[in-house]
């Protein structure tokens, strides 16, 4: 139940953001869609170190100085995978009007699902890589991890809701477009758990993977959209707050 619980907590996170399109009227204003680009950004860069790459070096000290090489390995091929889905999916940069990918015929509103889609994917695997390490008993901190993505999801439910319903879309397809976004996320994990079960000395290589599809996310989107426009250092300080709150977690719950 606690593993079947947190999987949901991002899941949940999403859906309560998307659910901010049934209670407002109007699309967020630019600067706060760069605090919340900017605190998304702060959360993912902090898990990625804390939850990801330094348990993956931990877990790897019996190759003594060569205990770094599984978190290289496994953060350059997360990098990597992620470059590849970014070029084979058509999707719109969040909070842009450019799009990338191959021509396609998507409409803009399946576009910018795609693009927050895609975003969760390595979520939802650092989440389920977390609990596979939970049952293996190399981890304790998976908790930590599931809030710190909940919290950061929460902006990401209402950024692509609150657009399409600005975009014409009724309520509840503007709701129901945030929720599909983040049903990767539960998918991912439990399927990375599987996967983790079965070659359980990968561990180490997935936490790192994890964390460099992670990364790739933040530098090739989030910060490009928390740096736009006049305010650029509204998104700054919103990182270091996201920075700082899922280092606190992290600590306080491991």
């Amino acid at each position: 139940m606690e593993i079947f619980l947190g999987i949901l907590i991002p899941f949940i996170g999403t859906t309560l953001g998307a659910a901010c399109v049934l209670f407002m009227k109007k699309t967020l204003r630019k600067q706060v869609q760069s605090a919340l680009a900017g605190f998304a950004a702060g959360v993912m860069v902090a898990a990625s170190i804390w939850s990801l790459l330094i348990p993956a070096i931990e877990q790897s000290e019996n190759m003594g100085a060569l205990s770094f090489f599984p978190a290289v390995v496994g953060f350059w091929i997360g990098v990597l995978f992620l470059l590849t889905l970014d070029h084979l999916i058509p999707h719109l940069h969040v909070g842009s009007e450019q799009s990338e990918g191959p021509k396609s015929k998507l409409g803009r509103t399946t576009m910018m699902v795609l693009a927050v889609t895609l975003h969760n994917i390595p979520e939802g695997m650092a989440v389920g890589v977390m609990y596979a390490g939970l049952l293996a008993g190399n981890t304790k901190i998976a908790l930590a991890l599931s809030l710190g993505i909940a919290i950061q999801n929460f902006p990401e439910g209402a950024i692509i809701s609150l657009p399409l319903r600005a975009e014409g879309e009724s309520k509840g397809k503007a709701f129901l477009g945030g929720v599909l976004s983040g049903v990767v996320e539960p998918v991912g994990a439990v399927l990375t758990i599987i996967a983790a079960q079965l070659i359980i000395p990968a561990l180490p290589y997935l936490l790192s993977f994890a964390a460099g599809a992670m990364l790739y996310v933040v530098v090739e989107e989030l910060i490009p959209e928390m740096s736009q426009g006049e305010h650029s250092n509204i998104g700054t300080v919103f990182f270091a707050v996201g920075f700082s709150l899922m280092m606190v977690l992290d600590v306080a719950l491991g």
